[in-house]
């Protein structure tokens, strides 16, 4: 039988690589839901090439306009994040890939998990706002956590050949963005369209912006002490700005596993909708002799201070990485808006995760309530900083 996949903001970057997947393995996965915020004309030509029984446009301003897309098609329109909700229980789902932008991917997903659903897991915001949450959650319901960043895939396929022993150490490894060999007053003064010209990845705009202040990095630290159990403390950030190697474990004895590979998103994103298996991939492969050389060294706290903020924030724990990305979410929109300076994001970040009233061990609506006080006050900045 085809795995029959629900898939999350099937319209950005990781949706429409999930989408080339299933193009190339037509025989073995078909697409059950398909869902959208704002992005009607792509999400319209997706269900009709993919026969899609449900997709969902959360912003309901568009659903008229959709629905009319997708008339007569036997394609079943609805609107809202309580559908989302709803859709990814159905049995006709037995994989949810999360990549919905933001702090909007964690109602489904944890949706998902309470229906036992396995999760094909792109959305950062999800564990970073709430990670003790949806780990108990999935432990709960036997629900596995299938990683599709790239860096932690790798760190799960290096595990793979690792047995029984314990990992002593991750080294996470970072393309350092587009700024990595600037002067620190010439990234003072970058546009979003700098921050925007990634070196080697092609993603969303938000993702490509936190890449380039290395919050992405601070949250792939986060994500990954909680898929892995780990401390913070054993996980080592390492600038490798030709992005082959995808990340490393480290063993007791000293042994490093690496996991290595081109650049391209497909890779991670198939081994976790067909894992335990392996298939083939139209993907560019590694010829040795021509990568030459490799290139590593410590990241620059000074000239990227949102990958402090994250440390600082998973060593508070409780509701503070929460406030981290709820802050960082509202700077970064209002950045992409040309409304705030590139260390503008850190400032107001960090200004909120110093004031956020601090809770040990939050409930879900506690989290809630954290991010949209904390999402508010950082608004609140970005008008007046």
């Amino acid at each position: 039988m085809k795995k029959r996949i629900a898939i999350l903001g099937s319209t950005g970057s990781i949706g429409s690589q999930t989408l080339a997947v299933v193009r190339e393995h037509p025989d073995l996965f078909s697409v059950s839901l398909l869902t959208a915020n704002n992005s009607v004309e792509l999400l319209e030509q997706q269900a009709r090439e993919f026969n899609v029984p449900n997709v969902v446009i959360c912003n309901p301003e568009k659903y008229g306009l959709l629905s009319r897309g997708l008339s007569g098609t036997g394609t079943k329109v609805h609107s809202g994040m309580d559908a989302v909700c709803d859709l990814v229980t159905a049995p006709d789902v037995d994989i949810v890939v999360a990549s919905m932008v933001g702090f909007s991917g964690l109602r489904p997903t944890l949706a998902a998990i309470g229906a036992g659903k396995p999760i094909a897991l792109a959305n950062k915001e999800t564990l970073v706002a709430a990670g003790s949450i949806v780990m108990g959650a999935a432990a709960k319901n036997g629900v596995d956590i299938l990683p599709v960043d790239s860096e932690h895939s790798a760190i799960f396929q290096c595990l793979l050949g690792a047995g029984p022993n314990k990992l002593e150490k991750i080294h996470l490894t970072a393309s350092g963005g587009p700024f990595r060999t600037w002067p620190k007053e010439e990234i003072a003064k970058a546009t979003k369209d700098m921050a925007l010209k990634h070196p080697n990845w092609n993603m969303g705009a938000k993702i490509t912006i936190d890449s380039a202040t290395m919050m992405n990095k601070g949250f792939e630290v986060i994500e990954a002490k909680w898929l892995f159990d780990t401390d913070a403390s054993k996980i080592n950030v390492l600038v490798h700005p030709e992005s082959i190697i995808h990340s490393m474990v480290e063993f007791a004895d000293g042994a490093v596993i690496a996991q290595m590979g081109w650049p391209d998103m497909r890779e991670p994103i198939q081994l976790a909708l067909s894992y335990p298996e392996r298939l083939t991939l139209s993907n560019r492969k590694l010829d040795f002799p021509e990568l030459g050389k490799m290139t590593f060294h410590r990241p620059d706290l000074d000239k990227f201070p949102c990958l402090s903020l994250a440390f600082e924030a998973i060593g508070k724990g409780g509701n503070v990485p929460a406030a981290l990305n709820a802050a960082n979410e509202a700077a970064v929109a209002a950045f992409l808006r040309d409304k705030i300076g590139f260390y503008d994001i850190s400032g107001i970040v960090s200004d909120c995760i110093a004031s956020v009233e601090f809770i040990a061990e939050p409930t879900i609506e506690e989290i809630f309530s954290t991010n949209d006080e904390v999402y508010a006050k950082a608004k609140e900045k970005t008008g007046r900083w």
